[in-house]
């Protein structure tokens, strides 16, 4: 037995017949509240005694929207094909009120993909019944068969007056022999005409057999298969089509004001009955996309906070999914909202390979496809300026997010890239095809110690950003109007500052090396690239699976404000809510953002925090190893037409050609360190960079900084007092040379 969601249940015990269930609520008298505003509209310069004047927004309008329900829905909007160029952009949100000209599916750079849809589903349609046929025509035989009896018993039925029994039985029972008799004779009169009617039937069907005998055997096949059907109809079961559907369409159910009013009263943002507390409807109902908007009006001193702190409980009181109710602000009211409700869970349905896959070149200064939104509308996010964080759970499609951004990355070849991954997963490898430096997990390789690629890697980006601010300072106002990296600066090799990503997949990994000293030095520079880097034009896009709780003391502050301090955040779905948001930031569960409400078929989708004024969950685009393999193929040879193949997919080596005292000495310091020894400073050279200083004295480096204007000081180190250097010192002759060519 299945029971409507939205009707009353006259069986259940809590609801009276006639009205809607209110097991654990109030009733609800609609049919008096209408009559009471219809009656206030009206009148309206009545105004109930000790009331104050309402002010509405709305027109006087009838707020009940009976739709009929399980109506066959509309047509999904076709999605923008993976395989068209990049330049090919998802069709613009309509006008408020606009429809489209075209429909989407229909406007030129969908035809393609709606033609090979509708084709794709003829072809299933036509293998589902080829393969049943046989079964097809066995059933339609017996069923023929069956209504043929069907129609003999129906027409001896009507010979026999059947009908007239009814009348019959009247008369006996009310004891009257004359209407009986009348009744009688009429009943004989009407079987003798129907009889020759019959007669005359049974004489044209053997004819029409005698005619049918003599044709030939073509002829015959078509006048049953004409037959045949028509008979199997009248035999088939009840309810039970002759020949089932292919492709089965999902049964939904239109919302109508009450079904709405009553969610919002059970979430407790109104009340029917308290003065002022009503919830009103800005607009009529209406369809939008595969699901249905309405504009609600909160009573006085409700905001759109109270609405998506509520959502939840709206969602129950629907009767739906919460992932098919969306709120989202009406820029009029801060009292009012829109919302919308999906036809089906929106976040089920995959969002379909990235467009990426069309191999055409980016542009990294031109937002990157992410995926699709609830409502189906297309997801983008601009990279450049911004640190990105991506958070989730084992398996639930971090690095393949992490990884969309990259790819898009790569297509633009005007882009270095640096790519690590802690755990070494074949996830990113095939990233070496384009990566100026790259390191895989923490086990040595034929390449050298992953571990020193990506350190000295963190210290050449910290020197090239403190270097293009100096840059950027010091051109013309004509070239950099404003301070700022243009385009134009970043695709022209004689200024030497291309846009760099860089890519840290399990970032929490380099926090905890093992090595103490390690770990403060990888900190501190990971917090000034995350903190400083994205507006010199260096983007970083980290992805973790352990968003706190990393390392212990100055270790563990300095990840939490590398953590905090990225701009957009992306959380695919976690263990719990505090979770959440580490991931998304602080407050965000305070305002009804929580990963963890994911359910866990959900895969590759997520929230999208910071990169504008709304918070969409995304079902992100894939792109599998397959995929990511092809792209980064095709992103090698933009790179070698464009001449900006570097690094290591060149087949350079991965340490330096060129030796910088100065830098190489201030990168030896750590945290808060504002001296050094000679002695420390040779032994962490050596150490560090044993290419160039293998066998450095703390004599050696001395007279070398010496040289370079750095004076020798004194320096207290451990309750001892040591000649040394200060940071301040070498970062002043970094400048004056800098500045000054020598």
């Amino acid at each position: 037995m299945t029971h409507h969601p939205f009707e009353p249940d006259d069986n259940h015990p809590d609801t009276a017949p006639g009205q809607p269930g209110t097991a654990g609520g109030q009733v609800v008298p609609l049919d008096e509240r209408r009559r009471a505003r219809q009656s206030s509209q009206d009148k309206p310069d009545e105004t109930p005694e000790g009331a104050a004047p309402v002010a509405r927004r709305t027109a006087a309008r009838d707020t009940s929207y009976e739709i009929e329900l399980d109506e066959a829905p509309p047509a999904d909007t076709a999605p923008v094909p993976v395989d068209l160029p990049a330049s090919v952009a998802p069709a613009p949100v309509p006008v408020e009120g606009r429809r489209p000209i075209l429909p989407t599916g229909l406007q030129p750079g969908n035809l393609s993909a709606t033609a090979r849809d509708t084709l794709g589903r003829l072809a299933h349609v036509a293998a589902f019944h080829a393969v049943r046929a046989p079964w097809y025509a066995a059933q339609l035989a017996v069923w023929a068969v069956i209504g043929l009896f069907r129609l003999m018993g129906r027409q001896v039925r009507w010979w026999w007056v059947n009908e007239q029994y009814t009348l019959l039985q009247q008369a006996a029972t009310d004891n009257d022999p004359g209407m009986w008799l009348k009744l009688h004779r009429e009943g004989k009169a009407t079987r003798r005409w129907r009889g020759v009617v019959l007669f005359g039937q049974l004489i044209a069907l053997t004819v029409a057999l005698a005619v049918v005998t003599g044709l030939p055997a073509l002829w015959q096949t078509g006048i049953v298969a004409v037959l045949v059907p028509v008979l199997a109809r009248y035999g088939r079961p009840a309810g039970r089509p002759i020949i089932p559907t292919a492709v089965v369409t999902r049964r939904y159910r239109k919302l109508n004001s009450d079904i709405v009013l009553r969610a919002y009263y059970a979430a407790g943002l109104g009340h029917p009955d308290r003065p002022n507390q009503q919830i009103e409807f800005g607009t009529a109902m209406a369809r939008e996309g595969n699901g249905s908007k309405v504009l609600v009006n909160l009573p006085y001193g409700k905001t759109f906070a109270d609405a998506v702190n509520a959502r939840e409980k709206i969602a129950s009181g629907l009767d739906v999914a919460l992932a098919q109710v969306t709120i989202s602000r009406d820029p009029e009211s801060h009292r009012s909202h829109w919302l919308w409700v999906a036809d089906a869970d929106p976040l089920a349905t995959p969002a379909g390979r990235t467009p990426l896959l069309a191999c055409m070149e980016t542009d990294i200064w031109k937002p990157a496809p992410l995926g699709v939104d609830e409502r189906g509308r297309a997801v983008t996010l601009l990279m450049l300026w911004t640190s990105i964080l991506v958070g989730a759970q084992p398996r639930q499609g971090k690095s393949f997010t992490a990884r969309l951004l990259a790819l898009y990355a790569a297509l633009d070849p005007y882009v270095q890239l640096e790519v690590f991954d802690g755990k070494g997963s074949p996830d990113w490898r095939k990233f070496a095809l384009v990566a100026h430096s790259c390191s895989f997990g923490f086990t040595p390789s034929r390449d050298g110690d992953p571990l020193e690629i990506f350190v000295q890697t963190l210290r050449d980006l910290k020197a090239d950003v403190q270097a293009r601010y100096q840059k950027l300072s010091e051109l013309p106002v004509d070239i950099c109007p404003e301070g700022k990296l243009t385009r134009e600066i970043a695709r022209d090799p004689k200024y030497g500052m291309p846009v760099r990503l860089v890519v840290i997949d399990e970032c929490q990994e380099y926090f905890d090396t093992g090595d103490k000293e390690l770990n403060k030095e990888i900190a501190s520079l990971l917090v000034f690239l995350v903190k400083v880097a994205p507006a010199a034009g260096v983007i970083v896009l980290d992805a973790t699976q352990k968003p706190g709780g990393v390392g212990t003391g100055d270790t563990a502050t300095a990840f939490t404000s590398f953590r905090d301090n990225h701009q957009v955040r992306i959380a695919l779905r976690t263990g719990s809510w505090q979770v959440s948001d580490l991931v998304l930031g602080s407050g965000a569960y305070s305002e009804g953002f929580d990963s963890s409400a994911l359910l866990p078929s959900y895969k590759g989708v997520g929230l999208l925090r910071g990169a504008g004024d709304d918070t969409p969950t995304v079902r992100f685009h894939l792109a599998d190893a397959e995929d990511a393999e092809k792209i980064l193929q095709v992103a090698r040879k933009l790179r070698e037409r464009a001449g900006t193949l570097s690094g290591y997919a060149a087949g350079q080596a991965a340490i330096r050609e060129v030796r910088d005292v100065l830098a190489d000495a201030a990168s030896v310091f750590q945290g808060s360190e504002t001296g050094l020894p000679w002695a420390l400073i040779a032994a962490r050279l050596a150490e560090r960079i044993p290419e160039h200083y293998a066998d450095i004295t703390a004599d050696a480096i001395s007279a070398q900084l010496r040289d370079l204007a750095v004076p020798s000081v004194n320096i207290k180190r451990d309750g001892q007092t040591l000649k040394g250097a200060k940071r301040a010192a070498i970062e002043t002759a970094m400048q004056r040379r800098d500045q000054t060519g020598t």
